[in-house]
């Protein structure tokens, strides 16, 4: 998967052995085998690749969409349906609505269903690892939060798709700018809706209380665009007239729809972004960024789970 633009090639499912995925990085000084491993070659080789793909190409661009790719767009959409079925409890504290955990639990119990309903029999037994992912993306049902490690095991649950060949390379802008843009949706109205605490954050100063990977491809939209420049993202005007073509806009409006006060204050590293003078180096110090700040950290990468697709074996360097 980490050569995934040059010879790419699923897995063949027919002798491949799936194995229930599981923690492997424990400590914090088992961090460098995380950087080492084939996970995390596959991951950072799905970012680069769909980052590259999206360059300039707006949501409502004509580009190819599979019949796959619409399959899952339908799973989210009845994840969504569940929301509106399963509303917030009367709870006396503001934070962590106990619905969720019935929500949750609907997905936990129904997944294999899911799965099976979206993707064509020969693929049903990758399920044993797709599901934990998808399980994994939408939040923790005890702490009631979301943060950048279940968003991380969505980006793993998109990458094992493309490692069985559900996915792909023709999928490649429509598993962001249709499927991901979807993800982003309902996990909004997830956080919305039940009150979900940020999970690890670290207040003003991470990019923000939820997301990062929208940050890195929505900016790689924006590149050389001819008139949205990084100074101008934080305008209103800027945000409401765009946001339904460019992820990074559409983060700009949420985040402004849940916060009060000046932006610059409830918002420090995104302002800070504002001040860098173009969209090229907006996206590369993101994804450096990305890399010591999510890929780096033992507080979400211990919660990180492995199995036969997104291995925690090392990278074989070829001679």
């Amino acid at each position: 998967m980490a050569d995934v633009e040059g010879q790419y090639e699923p897995i063949d499912i027919s002798t491949h052995k799936f194995i229930p995925p599981q923690k492997e990085i424990i400590l914090p000084e088992h961090i460098p085998k995380w950087e080492k491993s084939k996970a995390y070659a596959d991951l950072m080789g799905l970012l680069m690749t769909l980052n590259k793909a999206i360059q300039g190409k707006k949501i409502s661009d004509t580009y190819p969409v599979s019949e796959n790719i619409i399959k899952l767009l339908e799973l989210l959409e009845q994840l969504d349906k569940w929301l509106d079925e399963i509303p917030p409890i009367d709870q006396p504290q503001r934070f962590g609505n106990k619905a969720f955990r019935d929500w949750f639990l609907k997905l936990q119990e129904n997944v294999d269903d899911l799965l099976k309903k979206a993707l064509e029999e020969k693929y049903h037994p990758a399920i044993v690892e797709l599901s934990v992912y998808l399980v994994e993306s939408v939040g923790n049902s005890t702490r009631i939060d979301y943060g950048s490690g279940h968003e991380m095991a969505f980006a793993a649950f998109l990458c094992c798709l493309f490692k069985v060949g559900v996915l792909k390379p023709d999928d490649f802008i429509a598993t962001v700018l249709k499927i991901f843009e979807r993800y982003l949706q309902l996990m909004r109205k997830c956080q919305t809706l039940y009150r979900m605490e940020p999970a690890g954050s670290h207040g003003v100063w991470s990019l923000d209380d939820f997301q990062f990977i929208p940050f890195i491809w929505g900016s790689s939209q924006l590149i050389d665009h001819p008139r949205i420049k990084p100074k101008s993202f934080v305008n209103p005007e800027i945000y409401e007239h765009f946001w339904k073509d460019y992820m990074f806009l559409g983060c700009i409006k949420y985040i402004n729809e849940v916060k009060t006060g000046p932006f610059a204050e409830h918002s420090n590293q995104l302002w800070n972004v504002s001040g860098v003078p173009n969209w090229s180096k907006v996206n590369s110090g993101l994804i450096k960024m990305y890399k010591a700040e999510v890929l780096c950290k033992h507080p979400v990468i211990q919660h990180f789970l492995f199995g036969s697709l997104l291995s925690v074996e090392p990278v074989v360097l070829k001679t």
